[in-house]
């Protein structure tokens, strides 16, 4: 489940780290800022969309007895087909409208993953599997410097390897029968918490997860904003191993704090920490003023933000209000991590500019550590 997990990250976040600004950045210039906003913001909206939808007919597919896996098979068939059309959009336009059929697609493969993770993993072990969803960053990233690292591929090359490395992570889940480790058969009403507890989890996570929109999207763009013109010679494939460091890092303290929080179900001062250290990275980005201060106070962010994610997930995943609408629910709270897209760009296009990002940092730090402060508002430990 979590090299499912990982394949998932793999299908978009090579794309929107590093390929997407790249391409958007040599079709538009000056101009890009602008243009990345708008791919950013409408992929969100389809993503939004799409998200609830295929969840809720993966439930529908669940209850009549079909599951969920041959959505993941469409999935992953209908992603790779929507990397042709990024590869080939030539106009900004045709690129923005690429973007939003790509994240209709990766939905279809998403959303059900996400549902059957849910209910095939025991609550006593869903500590441990949010610190397991680490591992798919480091992997996406080293991934993506993989594929930036190899001069002799071209850009319609690497879109056409990586519905293959997606398919190569995802398919052990695809050919392992469904364990379902819930009682759907249990009354909504009878044990599960009120979606008021889900609601405070997803507010949280929107607020964390608008920082890493921007800090992700535009990380290119950030370093560019401190690194002088002289010093810029690879910078990309430079961020790509950038951010398999700072995910890397993560991996052993999420791993322990979810095993920590299984154990002794005390999950809130894990969380508010992981909070607080993301907001001092972010402050810290601000203050950089070359590759060096900018690198160390990128991974102090991410480690931060990388564990809270995690814990956040587990936690989440706990608090599902209904067992037979588990697709439908993780699709809403879903949200949490699309609707940050629609307030991230603008909030970078409002307080970033091509040579300062020192602004939107700042601001980001504030809605950091208010999500740290949200998730102290969920009842229990």
């Amino acid at each position: 489940m979590a090299l499912a997990d990982a394949g998932g990250v793999i299908a978009y976040l090579p794309l929107l780290t590093l390929l997407l600004p790249i391409k958007v950045e040599r079709l538009t210039g000056d101009a890009r800022i602008g243009v990345f906003t708008a791919t950013v913001v409408a992929g969100a909206i389809a993503a939004s969309l799409a998200n609830v939808t295929f969840g809720w007919l993966s439930d529908r597919s669940f209850a009549r007895g079909h599951g969920r896996r041959r959505w993941m098979v469409a999935g992953v068939i209908v992603t790779a087909a929507s990397y042709v059309g990024i590869a080939f959009a030539t106009s900004p336009v045709a690129l923005v409208a690429a973007i939003a059929a790509f994240q209709i697609a990766v939905n279809v493969l998403l959303a059900p993953m996400m549902a059957a993770i849910a209910e095939e993993v025991p609550d006593s072990q869903k500590g441990i599997v949010g610190g397991l969803f680490a591992f798919g960053g480091p992997l996406a990233s080293a991934f993506s410097a993989l594929l930036l690292g190899q001069v002799f591929l071209s850009e319609d090359m690497r879109f056409a390897i990586l519905p293959v490395a997606v398919g190569l992570c995802i398919a052990p889940l695809l050919l392992s029968p469904a364990r379902v480790a819930v009682d759907l058969d249990a009354p909504p009403g009878d044990g599960p918490p009120p979606r008021r507890e889900l609601v405070v989890a997803g507010v949280a996570r929107l607020l964390v997860q608008i920082a890493a929109v921007v800090t992700q999207a535009y990380l290119l763009y950030y370093f560019e904003s401190i690194v002088p013109a002289s010093g810029r010679a690879g910078l990309p494939t430079r961020i790509g191993h950038l951010l398999t460091i700072a995910l890397i890092i993560p991996l052993p303290v999420a791993l322990i704090l979810g095993r920590v929080s299984d154990v002794t179900r005390r999950r809130k001062p894990a969380i508010l920490a992981a909070a607080a250290t993301a907001a001092a990275g972010l402050l810290a980005m601000a203050l950089a003023r070359d590759w060096t201060a900018g690198a160390i106070a990128f991974v102090v962010y991410m480690l931060g933000s990388a564990v809270f994610v995690a814990l956040n997930a587990g936690i989440a995943m706990q608090l599902l209000p209904d067992p037979r609408r588990r697709g439908r629910d993780l699709g809403l709270l879903n949200l949490a991590n699309t609707v940050p897209s629609l307030l991230g760009p603008p909030l970078a296009w409002l307080f970033a500019t091509p040579q300062d990002f020192g602004g939107v940092m700042v601001a980001l730090a504030v809605l950091v550590a208010g999500g740290g402060l949200t998730m102290m508002l969920v009842e229990g430990r």
